[in-house]
């Protein structure tokens, strides 16, 4: 995944139902759960990547998920909602501008697959 930018969504501008906490994360007013932050993000895939990964490793590790699937209009660009809760939606912004990709990683001859941010 490359070129990762937040998405600034008109919805996001309604105060009656979201909150802007901080830089491009959101608080969904009509959510009671404590997963109730978002942030919308944009990203390509590289060559040989599919839709499933790497993003689903960054959801393991930051502990967040696609609350929404958002158009894009381009089939290699990927627009989607990420939810959870604050602090995790905080650590998962610091992948915005950076490189996000699956590796593979040979250690005592078993081949693993490791997620890299660069």
């Amino acid at each position: 995944m490359i070129n990762i930018q937040p998405i600034p969504l008109e919805k996001y501008q309604d105060a009656t139902t979201y909150e802007h906490v901080e830089n491009s994360i959101y608080k969904d007013l009509a959510d009671t759960a404590k997963t109730n932050y978002r942030i919308a993000l944009s990203f390509e895939l590289e060559d040989g990547e599919d839709t499933q990964y790497p993003i689903e490793d960054l959801l393991d590790k930051y502990r967040i998920h696609v609350s929404d699937f958002l158009e894009s209009g381009a089939a290699e660009l990927f627009n989607v909602e990420l939810a959870g809760r604050l602090e995790n939606l905080r650590l998962a912004s610091s992948i915005i501008g950076k490189r996000v990709y699956n590796k593979d990683v040979v250690e005592d001859g078993k081949t693993y697959v490791s997620l890299v941010i660069e």
